[in-house]
């Protein structure tokens, strides 16, 4: 089967924003969108939170944002930022002494908002100390803590409120020369994040970092993260992203990833494509599908596979996946193999089989011989 990678109606024009770098990640520009999580150990417990850091890095994260509240903080930073494998983002509310101490410790970024952190000369030092050391700075702008002159002229927050108390910080740095930034408007309320954020991209073409803040526990935080960041991707605005989870922060990054796998903007791991079962299902789809996600979680080469119940559907499925497996009778069913009808395979060996020729497929994306049918299209 032709699969034509240019498909009109599935494509994504991303809106135009300056790059910038926060450690060697690019953030912005044509780079690919990435995705952050963050900490929740005590961030002066050097082994908690780096253990921390390392398994959201294996599970994909670009980036990790640690919360810096202290002194002791800031000193189990610098061994932190030393041996973590992906960049660290200083996470500094209103002492301006911890933004410094962050960026002497390695931090690849610094998370303030420079009108909060002291008079003009606190400024100062906080930018010559990140453009010192290599530092980019996100502006974060929430709705729940919007400064009192602007909910006195607002009323209460709302995204013109927020786009304002954004685009007061950025001046605040663009008066110091300093222009390696990002911005967030983040709310726990879809609409009004959303609003937001459309506001902000037709204000400065500055990278923007898409969240729904204090979006909720796993299910609901996923479902208001998906569609608020969901449709903001969609209409292309977005350069990095992160899930915010009353969870594991691995949740928030494979949350992430699915995101932006179900648009089209980034391709990691096995995207299971999988069919909720009825009565014509020749297997157990359910439990099936949640043995393979476990399973394959260690594969990290981007492709596709397809468990469908019954004939109805799975053939089809099948030609636009790299493996797939449609149930069928008698206790077996169909194996499909680069979008073609390959073997049959029994039901009870149907699990380890498919885990093989998935990791056996992902060696050969990896090698060049063969292509990821999925991220082709």
């Amino acid at each position: 089967m032709s699969h034509n990678p240019i498909r009109p109606w599935r494509s994504i024009e991303r809106r135009k924003s300056r790059q910038i770098m926060v450690g060697n990640v690019p953030v912005g520009g044509d780079a690919p969108i990435s995705v952050q999580t963050m900490t929740n150990t005590d961030s002066g417990d050097v082994k908690a939170t780096l253990d921390q850091v390392i398994r959201a890095a294996e599970a994909g994260a670009d980036i990790v944002r640690i919360s810096i509240p202290d002194q002791a903080a800031s000193r189990a930073l610098k061994e932190i930022t030393r041996e973590s494998p992906v960049p660290i983002v200083a996470d500094i509310h209103f002492h301006y002494k911890r933004a410094i101490e962050a960026a002497e410790a390695g931090a690849a970024c610094l998370r303030i908002n420079p009108g909060n952190i002291g008079d003009a000369s606190r400024v100062r030092e906080v930018v010559n100390a990140a453009r010192d050391h290599g530092c980019s700075i996100r502006i974060g702008v929430n709705a729940g803590s919007l400064e009192k002159h602007l909910l006195e002229k607002y009323g209460e927050p709302c995204p013109a409120a927020m786009v304002e108390s954004g685009m007061d910080h950025i001046r605040i740095l663009q008066d110091h020369d300093f222009h390696e930034f990002k911005i967030s408007v983040k709310a726990s309320d879809v609409f009004m994040a959303a609003a937001a954020y459309q506001q902000l991209a037709d204000a400065t073409d500055a990278p923007i970092h898409l969240g729904i803040t204090e979006a909720g526990g796993l299910m609901t935080g996923t479902i208001k993260s998906a569609i608020g960041m969901g449709n903001l991707l969609w209409m292309g605005i977005g350069d990095t992203l992160r899930v915010s989870l009353s969870a594991d922060p691995v949740e928030e990054v494979k949350v992430g990833y699915e995101i932006l796998k179900g648009l089209g903007l980034r391709h990691r791991g096995v995207n299971i494509i999988s069919c909720p079962s009825c009565a014509r299902q020749g297997f157990d789809v359910i439990k099936t599908v949640e043995t393979l996600e476990k399973r394959l979680e260690h594969i990290k080469t981007p492709m596709s596979l397809s468990i469908i119940g019954c004939v109805v559907n799975g053939p089809g499925e099948a030609l636009m996946t790299d493996v797939g497996f449609t149930g069928g009778g008698a206790g077996s069913g169909m194996v499909y193999l680069a979008g073609k009808q390959s073997h049959k395979m029994s039901n009870d060996q149907m699990i380890n089989h498919i885990v093989e020729e998935v990791e056996k497929r992902a060696a050969a994306i990896e090698a060049g011989v063969v292509q990821d049918m999925a991220a082709a299209e």
